[in-house]
């Protein structure tokens, strides 16, 4: 799995593809307990560890190290943080789905979640290119099997990405303004929303590099925004209430969702719950035997404004790299990955452009619900910040 991270994840001065049951030095707190002496540790069939005392057995309990921990620690990347997604995978989507339909069936929907599905246009077109399939067929055919699977609303992210990149123009614009008046302003302006370049530059480079990103969201986490404070609220839930699930292209994606930065620790809600993608549900579609061609189609939910607003758009370029992104469809015998690349690349200029400030539902959201473009709220809604990560120089981090 390390190895469809991004190649900013597997630069060898993040002493990378290392095992975290070698290496790892994440300080834990251990809980101590009265053990007295004599006593023995035995390994269980199952592998877990027993504290044999006084001819009682005495279950010992795991060190858990959250992928949030490996985010905020710099001495190793991409194979430990892999090994700890566990939460940012298909079977934990499947799991939570299930676990919904059983409340509602069980007459308990007062204690069932909204269900939300977020689709990126990358993997839309991975998996379109995968099974013959135009892309408003891909899109209604992913829709219709995220709701047979129990989602409550499958939507696209064209809001989003027009949201994002809306205000990477404004914040542009306000420094290149702040750089004519004086000096020092952080000029040239980084606007990549790459969480794997983002992930890199907090754990090598930092404050030479931080200051000039765009403090700009990434249209996956615009969208967390707006599925869990404005759709939550318009839909009678609170965030912690809704569970919302986005196709990527990346696995770099899963380690944004679990930023601490897009956690409300007060609600106890990411703005993003799990993260699979392209290669995942293929995946899964294979496991059960099914062929998305033969899905039975259902239309996209539009829970932002008059239905007149749906078309799907692209923009000016090319898809920002995620076109060939390290968990996108891979492509079959006889296929160079690059003539893949080249296929997905022209289907995304295929599709209508349109400017991000002729959106108008964009208009309305800044309205209603953000209170103006330049708003306290606006900025919390829509941007985040940076971290550098301070490379601990202890003595065990030290590979004699």
């Amino acid at each position: 799995m390390a190895s469809r991270f991004s190649g900013a994840l597997q630069l060898t001065d993040l002493d990378d593809f290392i095992t975290p049951s070698q290496e790892c030095i994440k300080p834990v707190k251990i809980e101590k307990t009265e053990t007295g002496t004599g006593a023995r540790i035995k390994i269980q069939d199952d592998g877990s560890y027993v504290q044999l005392r006084e001819g009682r057995e005495h279950k010992l309990q795991k060190v858990e190290i959250s992928l949030s921990d490996c985010l905020a620690c710099s001495d190793c990347i991409t194979s430990a943080e892999s090994v700890l997604i566990t939460q940012q995978s298909h079977e934990e989507v499947i799991k939570v789905f299930q676990e919904n339909l059983r409340l509602k069936q069980a007459n308990q929907s007062g204690l069932a979640k909204l269900l939300v599905v977020s689709l990126s246009i990358q993997p839309v077109l991975s998996l379109a290119e995968r099974y013959d399939l135009t892309v408003d067929e891909a899109l209604q055919k992913l829709s219709g099997y995220f709701k047979k699977l129990g989602a409550d609303l499958v939507l696209d992210m064209n809001i989003a990405d027009d949201l994002s990149l809306l205000e990477n123009q404004r914040e542009f614009i306000e420094r290149y303004r702040a750089a004519q008046e004086r000096e020092g302003k952080h000029l040239p302006m980084l606007a990549s929303s790459c969480p794997g370049w983002v992930c890199y530059a907090e754990k090598t480079h930092g404050a030479a590099v931080l200051p000039h990103i765009s403090s700009a969201k990434s249209p996956q986490q615009v969208m967390g925004s707006l599925v869990k404070y404005y759709l939550a609220e318009q839909r009678g839930f609170s965030p912690e209430r809704v569970y919302h699930v986005t196709l990527m292209p990346c696995y770099d994606k899963k380690l944004e969702a679990s930023r601490e930065d897009f956690f409300n620790s007060q609600l106890g809600a990411r703005d993003v719950d799990c993260v699979i993608t392209a290669i995942e549900l293929e995946q899964l579609l294979r496991q059960e035997g099914v062929d998305l061609s033969f899905v039975d189609s259902a239309p996209l939910d539009y829970p932002w404004g008059p239905a007149g607003d749906k078309q799907l758009f692209g923009h000016r370029g090319s898809g920002s790299g995620c076109l060939n992104g390290g968990a996108q469809v891979r492509p079959l015998d006889g296929v160079h990955s690059r003539e893949l690349t080249t296929r997905l690349e022209a289907a995304y200029s295929s599709l209508p452009q349109r400017a991000p400030e002729d959106n108008p539902t964009l208009e309305r959201l800044y309205s209603r619900w953000l209170a103006g473009p330049h708003s306290d709220k606006s900025r919390a809604m829509l941007h985040t910040t940076y971290h550098a990560v301070e490379k601990m120089n202890t003595a065990i981090t030290i590979k004699w």
